[in-house]
């Protein structure tokens, strides 16, 4: 009977042993060349034709290769080099929290939020993971809170979610006495009220607009003021018409012996009304009038008087 022929078997090439050493080492000439440290997904070695970064990280968990065992790719870039390891982040306390915050108030002069950044002095940390960790009660941390609630309660910070609410008679009163102070009534853009109450107009005006804080809403501080302190709200400018104009024209007239251009300054007969802001809503077509006309045409037109008599 014929011999059957058999396969001969190719020898098993056993991968050459590892260390903690030349593992860093790969790990190194990787960040040098990429600018990031490798992870167990990251592929081939490329200063080892015969391993991957998987096959590596499963060395160190299996302890084969002349490893010890029961480490892992991340744990050790975290214990040699300082990389964060995302799987073992050590434990976060509201004391730590709050130092953090203190020193962040330092440097920048502002309380941290959510989205500060990065924590300076820290291996990796950022204000947003540390935010997530107080509301998810993770990282030793017990859970439902937030930075802003952790902050006002340990240090007695403004929590921008928690405000008190106030009312309209309130907002009147700060407005009075700004206008005393400054001889002038406070806008949206006016900055914080004053020393001794921390509020800004900007957020007032959001409040009245938005509804919030106890407010109705649908309203602002220029509304607010138009409605309870006759104050002009440029934005609201009440509608003009043409018959309106010439009366106050031809008392201006009366009064000067001349006929209104537009630079002859406010209208007495109309408070808050000027004769420049008249001339452009007639040129312009805005508050009720037709536009394409200049207060000149208007009265030349309606009033058949010349160039030099205006």
């Amino acid at each position: 009977m014929p011999r059957k022929w058999k396969r001969k078997r190719r020898p098993i090439l056993r991968k050459p042993r590892l260390t903690e050493a030349l593992i860093l080492e790969w790990a190194d000439a990787h960040h040098a060349r990429t600018g990031q440290w490798p992870m167990r997904t990251s592929g081939r070695v490329r200063e080892d034709l015969y391993d991957s970064w998987a096959a590596v990280d499963a060395a160190l968990i299996n302890g084969v290769r002349g490893l010890p065992g029961g480490d892992s790719l991340a744990r050790l870039l975290d214990r040699e080099r300082g990389v964060r390891n995302k799987k073992a982040l050590p434990h976060l306390t509201e004391r730590q929290i709050v130092t953090w915050a203190k020193e962040h108030w330092r440097v920048t002069g502002k309380w941290p939020t959510e989205s500060a950044g990065a924590i300076a002095g820290t291996k990796g940390e950022v204000w947003g993971n540390v935010s997530a960790a107080l509301a998810q009660g993770i990282r030793g941390l017990p859970g439902g809170d937030t930075l802003a609630q952790l902050l006002a309660r340990q240090l007695g910070v403004r929590n921008g979610a928690a405000l008190p609410p106030i009312t309209e008679e309130q907002i009147l009163a700060w407005a009075d006495a700004y206008h005393v102070l400054n001889g002038r009534w406070p806008k949206a853009t006016s900055g914080q009220i004053g020393d001794s109450v921390p509020e800004s107009w900007a957020a007032v005006n959001s409040a009245l607009e938005h509804g919030v804080r106890g407010l109705p809403g649908g309203s602002s501080l220029a509304r607010l003021l138009a409605q309870q302190r006759g104050v002009r709200n440029i934005r609201d400018l009440p509608k003009l018409k043409v018959h309106r104009v010439l009366q106050w024209a031809d008392a201006h007239r009366r009064r000067t012996g001349r006929w209104p251009g537009q630079l002859a300054g406010p209208i007495p007969e109309a408070p808050g009304e000027t004769w420049t802001a008249v001339a452009l809503a007639l040129l312009r077509g805005t508050r009720g009038l037709p536009g394409g006309e200049s207060l000149h045409q208007l009265l030349v037109r309606r009033r058949s008087k010349g160039k030099s008599d205006v």
